[in-house]
């Protein structure tokens, strides 16, 4: 997708919403239930939901930690994307379904903030697509690194003021929360 897009299509990108990945994290189920309820309007106004699931060797596919957390629940026609780096770009056919789709804006929900999250949403602004953060259907755990804590509400808020503030040339970035996001 690098620079410029002869397509002009949204597409809602649900990362790692997953039981293993979900547990534990910050408003977790509030971030599941605002998602679902995002999910159901998209399927509505026609905007492709593409999901992204992450597998490790503690959490392998098909596992039940593996499966989307309830109440997601993939129709058989919305495409799925299994991936093990934080990236979800990386090593899968992400791109390619998103160019399927003609996709050009990515609307992204998913955990955890700091990690999958961040990682995919910033590889897609730096391959050339616009990016709007969910800014209340995202997550992750309580961090400590190098002795400092850190809350995943810090986290959270800390991601969506990186976002919010996001630029490149020629492209849109931002934040809004899940019953004021535009997905056509």
């Amino acid at each position: 997708m690098n620079g410029e897009h002869s397509k002009h299509g949204t597409a809602l990108l649900v990362i790692d919403l997953q039981v293993g990945v979900v547990e534990g994290c910050f408003d977790g189920q509030g971030v599941l239930d605002r998602t679902a309820e995002l999910i159901a309007r998209a399927r509505t106004e026609g905007t492709p939901v593409v999901y992204v699931q992450h597998e490790e060797p503690e959490m392998p596919q098909g596992s039940d930690e593996w499966q989307l957390a309830p109440p997601l629940d993939p129709r058989p026609d919305e495409p799925r994307v299994f991936k093990k780096y934080r990236d979800s770009f990386a090593g899968t056919d992400l791109a390619a379904v998103l160019d399927r789709l003609g996709t050009s804006r990515l609307v992204i929900a998913g955990a955890q903030s700091d990690y999958c999250v961040r990682t995919t949403a910033q590889r897609a602004a730096a391959d050339g697509y616009d990016v709007v953060l969910v800014s209340d259907c995202h997550t992750t755990t309580n961090a400590v690194f190098d002795g400092v804590e850190i809350s995943g509400e810090q986290i959270v808020a800390h991601n969506n003021l990186y976002f919010s503030g996001l630029s490149y040339p020629d492209q849109s970035f931002g934040i809004a929360t899940h019953d004021r996001v535009t997905l056509a």
